[in-house]
């Protein structure tokens, strides 16, 4: 396939600063390939790292959510793969070494040598490392999915949202049939989770949020969930009780940001003997008032969730294909790859008006 010698991307050149780059397109080596994007997605941590809060390397290129188009790939790859040119695929954001104790234990997302596409510098050849651009390279440890290419693009790129509703709220605590699951956070991976956890047979889905979130607390009724809360206007522990017969729920999973007290409020909401689910980062603020005796009497089980793996992309390609599930109330905005700033704005509330869930950026082709 014919491939220019040079990709248009948006380059991070400081804190809320990026610039358009013509970046050099590399030869490959038999066990890499230039993936030409269709979309990539964008999301809070997109954010974060636009504001500088992930302290990553400048330049580079942002972009952690890549679908697209193999155009180069060398033999190596495609026989490792097993994808071709022209081929689809959904790339996972995690490259790990294969060979560290985590990664021979099965826990590669976990890798000591962990890179993450977007977040590798521009300096480090082949310099394409991530998704705000044309074309991408792809390292040789890349793990790859081959997805639809009937699908629209702004669809099959939820793949990576919905993967991480699958791993944190079901994969993770085991949620099963039948159970009580309280989802803090509406935005595109709460959402996600509710469309995850209603696969999963849950019986009841409560899900929290802000008085601002009223249009996303309305899609997640949409997607499933039985019960919404304005914690800016009911109580959220005291509603969660009610709702549950005093009881608790069986799982709670925090995928808000940055606010701690979602947090404090789990432990509360949580049954005895169940499970909390930490997904949302905090920018490493502490926890006030985080009670730790509640974990003890109730026997609480917390674990934390960073990132997804394999088996969580590939239920939400499947569910992506199947048809089952529409997304556009959960997709609200297309941007062109020149306005990567704008998303990104639009995404943190900063531009009045304009209310995003899940948006993705399309590069010029």
């Amino acid at each position: 396939m014919n491939v220019p010698k040079s990709s248009f991307a948006m380059v991070q050149i400081g804190p809320r600063k990026l610039e358009a780059r013509d970046v050099p397109i590399p030869d490959i080596a038999a066990d890499g390939a230039i993936l030409e994007l269709e979309a990539c997605g964008i999301c809070g941590s997109d954010y974060e790292q636009f504001e500088g809060v992930l302290r990553t390397p400048f330049p580079v290129i942002p972009g952690h959510e890549p679908l697209g188009k193999i155009v180069r790939i060398g033999d190596l790859a495609a026989a490792r793969w097993g994808v071709d040119e022209g081929d689809r695929v959904a790339i996972e954001t995690m490259v790990s070494c294969r060979h560290c104790e985590p990664c021979l234990g099965g826990a590669y997302h976990l890798c000591d040598n962990r890179r993450i596409y977007s977040y590798i510098p521009l300096t480090e050849a082949p310099g394409l490392w991530g998704g705000y651009s044309q074309y991408m390279y792809l390292h040789p440890n890349s793990i790859v999915h081959r997805m639809d290419s009937s699908l629209p693009a702004e669809t099959a790129v939820i793949f990576n949202p919905l993967g991480a509703g699958f791993r944190w709220a079901v994969e993770i605590p085991e949620t099963s049939v039948g159970d009580t699951i309280v989802i803090l956070g509406p935005g595109q991976r709460g959402l996600a989770s509710v469309i995850a956890c209603r696969e999963a047979g849950a019986g009841t889905i409560i899900v929290t949020g802000l008085a601002a979130d009223a249009r996303k607390l309305e899609v997640a009724r949409l997607y499933g969930a039985d019960h919404t809360i304005d914690v800016d206007n009911e109580d959220a522990v005291r509603r969660v009780k009610e709702l549950t017969e005093g009881k608790g729920t069986d799982i709670v999973v925090d995928v808000s940001s940055y606010a701690t007290q979602p947090v404090v409020d789990a432990l509360s909401m949580v049954r005895p003997g169940g499970t909390i689910v930490l997904a949302g980062v905090k920018g490493f603020k502490p926890v006030d008032q985080f009670v730790s005796d509640l974990i003890v009497m109730k026997e609480i089980t917390i674990k934390g969730a960073f990132g997804v793996t394999s088996s969580g992309y590939g239920r939400a390609i499947k569910l992506i294909e199947s048809g089952r599930v529409d997304f556009s109330s959960m997709h609200t905005h297309n941007f062109p790859l020149a306005d990567a700033e704008l998303a990104i704005r639009t995404l943190a509330r900063e531009i009045d008006g304009d209310e995003s869930i899940h948006s993705c950026l399309i590069p010029p082709h």
